[in-house]
């Protein structure tokens, strides 16, 4: 081994924290999370259409009321957010985080507090909605963080594979 290889050290996005229960944990990739994300969003299809698609073709079929845009944006901001809040709080992931082996922590490692929770995810619609510059911004942040992640005081880990314990 060279001096070189010797002085490196582990890369920023994998340095170990700490949770609550105190299991060593690491950041989760970028690469894995832009995956979950993508897998959040046909989730979110579902839940959209019964949440939001149902109630509207009942308005508009058997009624005939159909309610301005801002109303059907803020109806699918509180939607989305009760859909995200409610799973980050009680378990830490959402759907596409379970399946991903992600969890959502605070910087200390802890459950997010309602606000905080509220917060990202409200940080994370112009992260998202803006050409997805607040998702580009983990490509110059010092532990691969998205912006809305660093802003909220919040961060995504990698939970340890179940099988892997196991064996």
């Amino acid at each position: 081994m060279n001096a070189k290889t010797a002085t490196r050290s582990r890369p920023a996005a994998a340095a170990p924290i700490t949770t609550e229960s105190r299991v060593v944990v690491e950041l989760a990739g970028l690469r894995r999370r832009l995956a979950s994300l993508l897998y959040e969003s046909l989730l979110l299809l579902g839940v959209l259409a019964l949440t939001f698609l149902v109630p509207y073709l009942l308005l508009g079929m058997g009624w005939g009321i159909a309610p301005a845009g801002w109303v059907a944006w803020v109806h699918i901001y509180l939607v989305l957010g009760a859909y995200f809040v409610w799973y980050w709080r009680h378990q830490g992931q959402t759907l596409a985080m379970q399946t991903w082996r992600l969890r959502l922590v605070t910087t200390e490692g802890g459950t997010p507090s309602l606000a905080a929770s509220w917060l990202r995810y409200t940080l994370a619609w112009p992260s998202v909605l803006c050409f997805g510059l607040g998702l580009a911004w983990a490509l110059i942040d010092r532990d691969r963080q998205f912006l809305h992640d660093r802003l909220a005081g919040t961060r995504v880990v990698l939970l340890p594979d179940s099988r892997a314990a196991k064996g």
